[in-house]
């Protein structure tokens, strides 16, 4: 029965917000560090870590090295995702965390959060009529 749970399709959902969730850890820090001098904001590459969480290698083609005077590719994912932002500064401190934007991603990412939520649901409203 619980081969039910394990679909590909709640499988997916299920990355998707543990995603969603560490983007939602990092725009938290990125608020949380406002004031903090040279502190620089940190982002999700959402793409990347659904990616890695799903086994894949980002949708790209396996690199191929035919002689060894090749340069070896970065194949093995083993970045965490997330990503800072060093090519900006919005105050003389140093600080690139700009609040609007930061709550606005927030609210962008709870959007994204609640229709995974949404869809989940009726993932297991459909598993309960089929039961029924």
């Amino acid at each position: 029965m619980s081969g039910w749970l394990d679909g590909p399709v709640l499988n997916v959902l299920q990355k998707g917000l543990d995603a969603s969730s560490m983007r939602q850890q990092v725009l938290s820090n990125n608020v949380a560090n406002i004031d903090t001098p040279k502190f620089k904001r940190s982002d999700v590459d959402f793409q990347a870590v659904l990616g890695a969480a799903l086994g894949e290698n980002g949708g790209a083609l396996s690199m191929k090295m035919t002689s060894l005077k090749h340069l070896p590719g970065l194949a093995d994912g083993s970045g965490s995702g997330i990503v800072t932002d060093q090519s900006t500064s919005l105050r003389n401190d140093g600080n690139n965390v700009d609040v609007d934007r930061e709550m606005s991603n927030v609210a962008e990412n709870g959007l994204y959060y609640s229709s995974l939520t949404r869809a989940i649901s009726s993932q297991l409203g459909l598993l309960r009529s089929v039961i029924k």
